[in-house]
C-alpha cells in the first residue's frame, strides 16, 4: 500500500476521531488546491424539513432540539435498522424535480442524546444513515461525524421528473433536521479545452494502455528474461488461483485493494498469454466489483486516491480484456468509470484542480484519467481531449521550465511521490505513440535524490516530510521505488536503476515493473562517477556538496546544503530560502519542523516558515501575514499560492526567491576541493529586506579528523535599522560553548561527529547569542506551539546571534569545521581586507567578498610559510584577472567566467597581489 494510504474498507467502522488523527497525520498529502474559477451556477436548490415528511410513527418521531430545530429521530426503545437488509424506512421524502438529471441531495443533522457510540477518547463513531431513492438499491451515507459535522454532502443521484420517494433509515440517537436537493454543477470547461484538438491521439485498437501491437512482443519477450522470470513466475502463479467474490447485485461493498490487485495481475496475465479463461475471470470479477462498487460520501484519508484507482484497474481490464467484455459489460465499465471521476478532487469534466501542483498533481489525471480516457477513446473521444489538455498544454511546458533545475520544488516527500505520477503520464503517451511528450530534462530529475540521501539512511530536508513520521526514533531508509523504477526504465539509466534495488524493489507492483523493466539494462551501485558537489541551478536555486559517496552508516563523509534564488512555488515547500543543512555522523546543523498535519497553526506559523530553518531572520513587527499565517517570525515571505504557467511565474515578483549570483566546484569537477555559491536573497524577503545576500564555501579538506570546513557570509541591509536581525542555526543535541564558539554534536553506530561553530564578525563583543531549548524551541518570537513527537526534532536547539546595536547594515563571517570525535579544530588565520574576506585554514586560503558586490579592485593574499597552499578566490567580477606573487617571477592571468566568478591555484609562501585586467609580463597565460 502505498504511503498515506488509509485502509477505508477498515475505516468504514472505526471511529471518526481516529479517522480526522489520520486525516491531518498520515494522509495529509497536500489538503491544498487551486479551485477553477468557472463553475455553472445553482438552477435547482429545495430543502425538505424532516417534521414534514411522512414519517413511520412506529420507529420514529417529531423531535425539538436545543436550538427549537424541528426535527426527526427514532425512538428511544426502537433499534436502528440502518444495517437491516430490509425494513420500513423511517422517514420518507415527497420530491419532484423540474427536469430528468444529476441532483446532489444534502442532510442536516445533530445528535440529540441518548446512547451514542463513543471511543475510548469519547470521540463520536461516525454514523450512517439508509438512503433509497424510489426502487433503486439502498446506500450508506455518513450523517453525521466529527469531520463535516451536522452538513453532510450524501452525495450525486440520478431523478427523474416525476414525483419520487426518498426514504431514509435513522441511526440512533441523531435527530434530522433536513434534506436539501440541488443540482449537480459539473465543472465548467475552459474555452480553450472545448476547442482543443490534441495533436496526439490514441491508435486505434485494443490494447493501447502501456502496450500496443507494436510493443506487445517485446514486453513478452522480456518476461522470462534475467530479473523478470521470477517476478513472472509468480505473478503467473497468482494469476491462476480462483478469486472468491460473492456477487450481489443489490448491495454495495467499499473499495477492496486486494481484489483490484487480482483483476489486474489476471487481465495482465491475459494480456500476455492469451489464457481465455484467466482472462474472462478477470473481465467478470472487474465487472461484478464495479457493479458493487460504492464510495459514498466518504471524504477522510484522501479518498481520491482510491477512487483513482478503482478507475485506474478498470481502465486495465477494459483495455486488455477488450476483445472478451460484451458490449453491455463494456457499457457498464463506462458508466461507472464516468460516475467514479465525478467524485475526485479534480471531478469530471477534470477542471476542478490544477495539474500544476497540489492533489491534481498525482494520480489523478497523469495516471487515472489519462489512462481512462486512453481506453475509452473510441467511445468517446472528448474524454481524451480534456486529458491531453491539461498534460499536454498545461503540465508539460511548465515543467520543462521548472526541470531546468533538476530538484522538485515540492521537495523530498512530495516531489518524488507527485513526479512518479508524471512518469506514468510519460510511459502511457510513449507506450501509446513512441513520442516523449515531456522534456528530456526528467530524465536528470532523479539525480536530485540521489545527492540528497544521507549515511544514516535518510535525506537531507527538503519541503514537507511526511515519511519522517514512520521512522520512529533512528532514520529510517528513504525510499520511493516506483518513482525510481519507472525513471530508471524511461531514462535507461544503470544509476538510478541501483537507487530503485537499494530501495527494496517494488514487490507490491510486479505488473508495472514487467511492464517497464528491461532485464538487459543492468543497475549500476556504485555512484563514485558522479560529482561531488551538485549546482541546482537557477530556477530552485541550490548546492549540495559532498565529501564522498560512502552511504553506509559507518561513512566519515560530511554533506552540506546551501538553498535559494529562484522561485517560490507554494504548497508543499517551505519558506527557506537561504537555509543551511550539515551532516555528519547525524544532522549537525538544519531543519527542526515536523510534518504533522497540513494547515495546522503549527504548520503553518512554525513548520514550514523561515524560523523552523537554519537561516537569516529580520523582525518587522509590523509585517503583514497571508494565508492563516497569524506569527510574524523574521524569514521570508510565506507562500500558498502557486504559479500556474512559467509565464506567470517569471513575471509575477511574488514567486521571486531570490537570485543565484554565484555557482563553481573545482578545480576537479569530480572531486573538487572547494565549492562556492552566493545568492542574492533581497526578493524572497518582504519590503523589510532592502539588501541581503548570503556566500557559502565548501572545503572538501580530504583528511579523516577534520574532514570539511564551510565558510559562509551573509550581508544584510534592512530598510529600518529597528528590525532586529537574527543569524540562526538550528541543531538537534544541546550545543556547548567553547572559546567563544560553538560546538555542535550528533552521533550515529558509536561514531561522534562535531561541528565547531566560529563567528568572526561580529566580534564577540559587537553580538550576544540566545540557546532556545527544550519546549522554547517550537515558538515563533513568544508564540509556543505543543510538538508531540518522538524524533529529535521536536526537542531541538536554535541558536539566534544578533548584533547589540541596531543598524540598517550587519555582516556576518561564520566557519564551521567538522571534526571527528574529540578532534581539535584546526588554527584560522582570519584578516579583512577592504571588499574582501580572508580565511587561511589546513592547507587552504580562501578569499570571498565581504559584501554584497562582486569583488572589483586589487587585493593582496597573504600565503603562509609552509608546504604549498590551494589559493580559491570567490566573488571575483568576470573578466579577466593578473596574479603576482611580489618579489617572484610567478605571474599569470586567469579569465573568471560570468556566473562563477571563482579562481584557485596552487602557491608558495608569499604576498600576492590581485588585479583586474591582464598583464602580459610574466612567464603564464591561461
Amino acid at each position: 500500500m502505498l504511503f498515506g494510504t488509509l485502509d477505508l474498507k477498515m475505516m468504514m467502522k472505526v471511529k471518526v476521531g481516529f479517522v480526522f488523527i489520520i486525516l491531518l497525520n498520515i494522509s495529509s498529502l497536500a489538503v491544498f488546491s487551486q479551485v477553477h474559477p468557472y463553475v455553472v451556477g445553482d438552477k435547482y436548490v429545495k430543502r425538505f424539513p424532516a417534521d414534514q415528511a411522512k414519517i413511520n410513527t412506529k420507529t420514529a418521531e417529531k423531535t425539538s432540539g436545543s436550538g427549537n430545530e424541528n426535527g426527526v429521530m427514532l425512538k428511544k426503545d426502537v433499534v436502528s435498522m440502518v444495517d437491516a437488509k430490509s425494513s420500513e424506512p423511517d422517514v420518507v421524502f415527497s420530491i419532484k424535480v423540474p427536469e430528468a438529471g444529476t441532483y446532489q441531495m444534502s442532510t442536516y443533522a445533530v445528535p440529540a442524546g441518548g446512547d451514542l457510540k463513543k471511543d475510548v477518547q469519547g470521540n463520536l463513531i461516525a454514523l450512517y444513515v439508509k438512503i433509497q431513492i424510489g426502487n433503486e438499491r439502498p446506500t450508506k451515507r455518513i450523517l453525521y461525524d466529527l469531520y463535516q459535522a451536522a452538513n453532510q454532502v450524501s452525495g450525486k443521484f440520478e431523478l427523474n421528473d416525476k414525483d419520487q420517494q426518498v426514504k431514509l433509515w435513522l441511526p440512533k440517537g441523531v435527530q434530522l433536521g433536513y434534506i436539501e436537493w440541488k443540482n449537480y454543477n459539473a465543472p465548467e470547461v475552459p474555452v480553450t479545452a472545448r476547442n482543443y484538438v490534441p495533436k496526439i491521439v490514441p491508435p486505434s485498437g485494443h490494447p493501447r494502455l502501456w502496450v500496443t501491437a507494436q510493443t506487445l512482443p517485446m514486453v513478452r519477450r522480456r518476461l522470462t528474461e534475467g530479473e523478470n522470470q521470477p517476478v513472472w513466475a509468480t505473478v503467473s502463479a497468482s494469476a491462476k488461483v480462483p478469486y472468491k467474490f460473492d456477487f450481489d447485485p443489490d448491495k454495495e461493498v467499499f473499495y477492496q485493494e486486494e481484489l483490484e490487485k487480482a483483476a489486474q495481475v489476471k487481465a495482465f496475465y491475459y494480456l500476455m498469454t492469451g489464457d481465455k479463461k484467466v482472462g474472462n475471470e478477470a473481465a467478470q470479477l472487474m465487472v461484478n466489483y464495479m457493479t458493487m462498487l460504492e464510495f459514498g460520501n466518504v471524504k477522510h484519508g484522501d479518498i481520491t486516491r482510491e477512487i483513482g484507482r478503482a478507475i485506474y484497474t478498470a481502465s486495465l481490464v477494459y483495455d486488455w480484456c477488450y476483445d472478451l467484455l460484451s458490449e453491455k459489460n463494456k457499457q457498464l465499465l463506462y458508466d461507472k468509470m464516468l460516475g467514479l471521476a465525478r467524485e475526485m478532487e479534480m471531478g469530471w469534466p477534470p477542471f476542478m484542480d490544477s495539474i500544476v501542483n497540489g492533489h491534481g498533481n498525482e494520480a489523478q489525471l497523469s495516471r487515472d484519467l489519462l489512462s481512462m480516457s486512453i481506453a475509452l477513446y473510441d467511445k468517446n473521444p472528448e474524454l481524451y481531449k480534456y486529458t491531453s489538455y491539461a498534460i499536454l498544454e498545461d503540465l508539460v511546458p511548465m515543467r520543462k521550465f521548472e526541470y531546468e533545475s533538476p530538484r522538485h520544488n515540492q521537495g523530498v516527500d512530495y516531489g518524488a511521490y507527485r513526479f512518479g505520477w508524471e512518469m506514468y503520464a510519460a510511459w502511457l503517451y510513449y507506450r501509446m505513440t513512441g513520442l516523449s511528450v515531456f522534456d528530456d530534462n526528467i530524465k536528470s530529475l532523479p539525480y536530485y535524490w540521489l545527492y540528497m540521501r544521507l549515511p544514516d539512511g535518510y535525506m537531507l530536508r527538503d519541503g514537507d516530510m511526511f515519511s519522517v513520521k514512520f521512522g520512529g526514533e533512528r532514520p529510517l531508509y528513504w525510499k520511493q521505488p516506483q518513482t525510481m523504477l519507472l525513471s530508471s526504465a524511461y531514462a535507461n539509466d544503470p544509476l538510478i536503476k541501483g537507487e530503485f534495488e537499494r530501495e527494496g524493489g517494488l514487490p507490491d507492483n510486479p505488473v508495472l515493473f514487467l511492464l517497464v523493466n528491461d532485464p538487459k539494462l543492468k543497475a549500476d551501485h556504485s555512484l563514485n562517477a558522479l560529482p561531488l558537489t551538485k549546482d541546482f541551478g537557477t530556477v530552485l536555486g541550490g548546492m549540495v556538496a559532498r565529501t564522498g559517496w560512502d552511504n553506509s552508516e559507518s561513512s566519515n563523509d560530511v554533506i552540506a546544503e546551501i538553498k535559494g534564488g529562484g522561485y517560490q512555488f507554494g504548497n508543499h515547500q517551505q519558506s527557506d530560502a537561504g537555509g543551511l543543512q550539515i551532516y555528519y555522523h547525524g544532522i549537525q546543523v538544519g531543519d527542526i519542523g515536523l510534518y504533522l498535519s497540513y494547515g495546522t497553526p503549527y504548520d503553518y506559523n512554525f513548520n514550514k516558515r523561515s524560523i523552523s530553518h537554519s537561516l537569516m531572520l529580520a523582525k518587522d513587527p509590523d509585517e503583514k501575514l497571508l494565508f492563516r499565517s497569524k506569527f510574524v517570525d523574521g524569514g521570508t515571505r510565506f507562500n500558498q499560492r502557486f504559479p500556474l504557467t512559467p509565464q506567470e511565474v517569471t513575471s509575477d515578483p511574488w514567486f521571486d526567491n531570490g537570485k543565484v549570483l554565484s555557482a563553481d566546484f573545482g578545480p576537479s569537477k569530480l572531486k573538487p576541493s572547494y565549492s562556492y555559491f552566493k545568492v542574492d536573497l533581497t526578493g524572497a524577503y518582504t519590503a523589510k529586506m532592502s539588501n541581503y545576500t548570503r556566500g557559502f564555501c565548501f572545503l572538501n579538506l580530504d583528511r579523516a579528523d577534520v574532514p570539511a570546513v564551510i565558510i559562509l557570509t551573509d550581508d544584510m541591509t534592512t530598510s529600518k535599522p529597528e528590525f532586529q536581525k537574527f543569524w540562526q542555526i538550528n541543531t538537534l543535541n544541546k550545543p556547548e560553548e567553547s572559546d567563544g564558539s560553538l560546538v555542535l554534536k550528533n552521533e550515529l553506530k558509536g561514531l561522534v561527529g562535531k561541528t565547531h561553530v566560529r563567528m568572526l564578525v561580529p566580534s564577540a563583543a559587537d553580538r550576544q547569542t540566545e540557546i532556545l531549548s527544550g519546549k522554547a524551541v517550537n515558538s515563533t518570537f513568544g508564540q509556543q506551539f505543543e510538538v508531540v513527537s518522538p524524533k529529535a526534532e521536536a526537542n531541538g536547539h536554535r541558536i539566534m546571534i544578533s548584533p547589540k546595536k541596531a543598524n540598517k547594515r550587519d555582516r556576518f563571517l561564520t566557519v564551521f569545521q567538522m571534526t571527528s570525535g574529540d578532534t581539535e579544530p584546526l588554527p584560522l588565520d582570519f584578516k579583512e581586507m577592504g571588499a574582501c574576506y580572508q580565511v587561511t585554514v589546513a592547507d587552504r586560503v580562501v578569499v570571498m567578498s565581504s559584501g554584497s558586490d562582486l569583488i572589483h579592485s586589487s587585493f593582496t593574499v597573504d600565503v603562509p610559510v609552509g608546504a604549498a597552499y590551494q589559493i580559491v578566490l570567490t566573488g571575483l567580477k568576470e573578466g579577466f584577472w593578473n596574479v603576482r606573487r611580489i618579489g617572484q617571477k610567478d605571474n599569470f592571468n586567469f579569465n573568471v567566467v560570468p556566473g562563477k566568478h571563482t579562481m584557485s591555484f596552487q602557491g608558495a609562501a608569499g604576498k600576492y597581489i590581485v588585479s583586474s585586467g591582464r598583464s602580459y609580463e610574466g612567464v603564464d597565460l591561461k
